[in-house]
């Protein structure tokens, strides 16, 4: 079970490079029940995630560069791309901080995960958080893969 709250950034942090960092891939074959190929660095996964805004099922099988590519070609639209920093609380928490390529390139989006719905209503956000988009499903990357651009 994934659950997650969803922000918009406009400020970043100063020090963001210091932070670890991976260049993403993905795309999707299909966004009703979402099932999307995913590159992280020189890792590969498919992906499959169940309707839902905070919480939905998710699980995640290994992939092959080869399977990777294979599958990559049959996406149907937009082959998302961005760098990801992953962003320590002193909580135990992560941030996760997305910074997308062309054509999302204005868009900044941060995901913490959380272990129950409890901690996750709980969350107060730090204050360089923006607008709290975790109930629209207007920013999952399964919805931009669809954007016309």
């Amino acid at each position: 079970m994934e659950i997650e709250r969803k922000f918009l950034i406009h400020t970043l942090p100063e020090d963001l490079d210091s932070y670890p960092s991976s260049t993403l891939e993905q795309a999707y074959l299909c966004t009703e029940p979402v099932v999307r190929v995913r590159r992280s660095d020189d890792t590969y996964t498919l992906t499959y995630k169940s309707k839902g805004l905070m919480s939905r099922e998710e699980y995640n099988l290994p992939l092959t560069r080869d399977s990777y590519e294979h599958l990559k070609a049959k996406a149907d639209g937009n082959v998302i791309r961005k760098r990801r920093y992953r962003i320590p609380l002193e909580s135990g928490l992560t941030i996760e901080l997305d910074l997308f390529d062309t054509p999302f390139e204005d868009l900044r989006l941060a995901e913490v995960e959380f272990s129950s719905e409890e901690e996750a209503l709980a969350f107060v956000p730090p204050p360089w958080f923006g607008e709290d988009v975790t109930w629209s499903s207007k920013y999952h990357n399964s919805t931009l893969s669809r954007k016309h651009v």
